[in-house]
């Protein structure tokens, strides 16, 4: 496997990943909508980033103090 691949793979996201990445993304205007899921993919987003602040956090207090 040449060096290249290697760093690809790496860096591969996979699929939590990619469902960070798509969290976050406009949604798509023909699926259907229910409030359910809406909300469902809105307490998501808040704790994706509630978690990513406390991990911040946590790696600056725990690195500077």
């Amino acid at each position: 496997m040449s060096e290249k691949n290697q760093v690809k793979e790496f860096f591969k996201l996979g699929e939590v990943g990619n469902y960070f990445l798509r969290v976050f993304k406009k949604p798509d205007p023909n699926a259907p909508t229910n409030i359910n899921l809406r909300m469902m993919h809105g307490i998501n987003k808040i704790s994706i980033l509630i978690f990513l602040f406390a991990v911040i956090f946590w790696s600056v207090k725990r690195l500077f103090f």
